[in-house]
């Protein structure tokens, strides 16, 4: 029996671990990829494994990740131990940017792809409510938001501009069709 590597995508902010979370605590069986990124650990957000950049470049070295990739000035690594986890029949879903989609692809044969949205300005609230970025930086994150996914990459929309509850069904029906 083999798992599915779902990889969950959008723009920053626009919720995609909260919606994780909410899933897989509906989800029986339903497993979460701990992300390893070179952040201070008290950055807030998703729960990672901080590292440092050399820590990181030493992970890379010795193959302890299954992908890795930059961006935003950060280097992001998913644990090898992931690959195990699919081929023993468990379904993951992991945070993913849209810039390793397609070495995702490669190395999880079968993914499937979920695309969390939001309209602009639900998401430009989000990004000023946490703080992070000023108006010219979340300004730029929203340009980005709008970019095409890599061509030969298919997925399924989650509209997460309204109440939570909402995108979580539609996620869940994502997942499992046949039960919705």
């Amino acid at each position: 029996m083999s798992g599915r590597f779902v990889a969950v995508i959008g723009p920053s902010g626009v919720g995609k671990d909260t919606l994780m979370v909410a899933v897989a605590a509906r989800l029986p069986g339903l497993g979460l990829v701990r992300r390893v990124i070179t952040r201070k650990a008290d950055a807030g957000g998703e729960e990672f494994d901080a590292v440092s950049e050399d820590g990181f470049a030493r992970r890379v070295a010795e193959g302890a990740f299954a992908l890795h990739w930059r961006a935003h000035g950060l280097g992001y690594g998913i644990p090898v131990s992931v690959l195990s986890r699919v081929a023993h029949g468990e379904q993951v879903l992991c945070n993913l940017s849209r810039g390793a989609l397609l070495q995702a692809a490669e190395r999880f044969p079968g993914m499937a792809v979920l695309h969390v949205t939001a309209r602009p300005e639900v998401l430009a609230a989000r990004l000023a409510a946490r703080g992070r970025e000023d108006d010219a930086q979340i300004a730029a994150r929203l340009a980005r938001a709008v970019k095409p996914l890599p061509e030969g990459i298919e997925a399924t929309q989650i509209d997460n501009s309204g109440p939570l509850d909402a995108a979580v069904a539609a996620m869940l029906h994502a997942l499992q069709p046949e039960r919705a």
